[in-house]
Parts: structure tokens; sequence; C-alpha cells
């Protein structure tokens, strides 16, 4: 009788602690379900912010650009219709590639490039950008006051989406620096030409 009371005493013990093991293994089981579902979530929640984020900056960029069509085709109408017939007098110096004698405008070109450089305006052109294109050389006209005068293009990009997000972009960011009063003793415009790559900015060379 002693010996069948052990034994079952032992059975008992044992079958209790099979019954803990399954409650810890349910209990692991379901803190990892729960942690997984919190990850799940947290993953979801920053997809969606990263989502809306993307939207509302897409928003703003096309904001700016329709912004920015609306006031080019405002100052192209006004050029059309009232002409200025002192443009042709206009002290103009011109920088085509990157040596000059005048130090003033080489430093206020750089000064220039930089500016678009270290902007966040890739963002105008980064899908664009992904298209079969060609390099285009650009050259900008900038009045003494730092407003953008014209932007032609030498050499196309041969997306014409391209070519005005360029322009675009060269307005985007008007004003630039006013002459120098050294560089403005010499000069009422200066035209800068650059040759735009892309990658993970935009670069003039």
């Amino acid at each position: 009788a002693r010996q069948e009371a052990a034994r079952q005493e032992a059975e008992r013990v044992e079958a209790a602690r099979r019954d803990a093991e399954r409650q810890d293994a349910a209990r692991r089981e379901a803190e990892r379900q729960d942690a997984a579902q919190a990850e799940a979530a947290r993953r979801d929640s920053e997809q969606r912010d990263k989502e809306k984020e993307e939207a509302r900056r897409e928003a703003i960029l096309r904001a700016i650009g329709k912004q920015l069509d609306e006031d080019a085709a405002r100052r192209d109408a006004a050029r059309k219709a009232a002409p200025d017939p002192s443009a042709s007098a206009l002290r103009r110096g011109r920088l085509f590639g990157h040596t000059d004698p005048n130090e003033e405008l080489l430093l206020y070109a750089e000064a220039w490039a930089l500016k678009i450089h270290l902007n966040m305006t890739f963002a105008m052109v980064r899908d664009l950008v992904k298209r079969p294109h060609t390099s285009p050389m650009v050259t900008v006209a900038i009045r003494a006051d730092g407003s953008v005068e014209s932007v032609t293009f030498v050499v196309s990009s041969g997306v014409p989406e391209l070519d005005e997000a360029i322009r675009r972009v060269v307005e985007s960011q008007a004003p630039y620096a006013a002459f120098s009063p050294a560089l403005a003793r010499d000069y009422d415009v200066v035209e800068i030409r650059r040759t735009w790559h892309f990658d993970m900015a935009i670069r003039l060379y």
C-alpha cells in the first residue's frame, strides 16, 4: 500500500510538472505572438507615416512647381507686353568654363552652383532622371540683384519634362546673392554655363 501510495504521489507530481511546463510554453508562445503583433503594428505605423510624409512632400513639390509655372508665365507675359528697350545695353559677363581673369565672377559662379548643390532640389528631378537622357548644358543669366533673367538650354537633356524641371530648379532658388560691389561695377548681368549631372544630387560641372 505504501509503494502504491508513493507511486501515485510520483505520478501526481509528474503530471503537475508536465502541466506546469505546458502552461509555461503556452505563456511564452502567447508572449511571442504578442511581441510579433506589436512589431508588425509598429512597422505598419512607420510605413503609413512614411507614405504620408512622401505624399506631403510630393504635394509640396507639385504646389511649388505650379507656382513657379504661374510665375514664369506671368513674367513671360509681362516681357512680351512691355519689352525692355535697354536690355541690349546691359553690361553682360559670361562664364562658360571655370577660368576667367575676373576673380569676382568666378567666386560668384561657384557660390551660385553651390546653392543648387546644397538645397533639396534633387527631389524635383529624381523620377525624371531615371529616364534615358543626355547631360544638359544650361546657361543661366542672373541680374545684379540676384534675380533670374533667363534659363537657356545649349544642349537639351532630350526629355522635355526634365528640361522644364531644371528650369524650375533654377527659379526655385532665386533670388541668388546680389552682386558684390566689385562685380556690380563691371556687370549688370552674368551668364553662367554649366553641364548638369545627376546621381544622388544635382551637380554642375
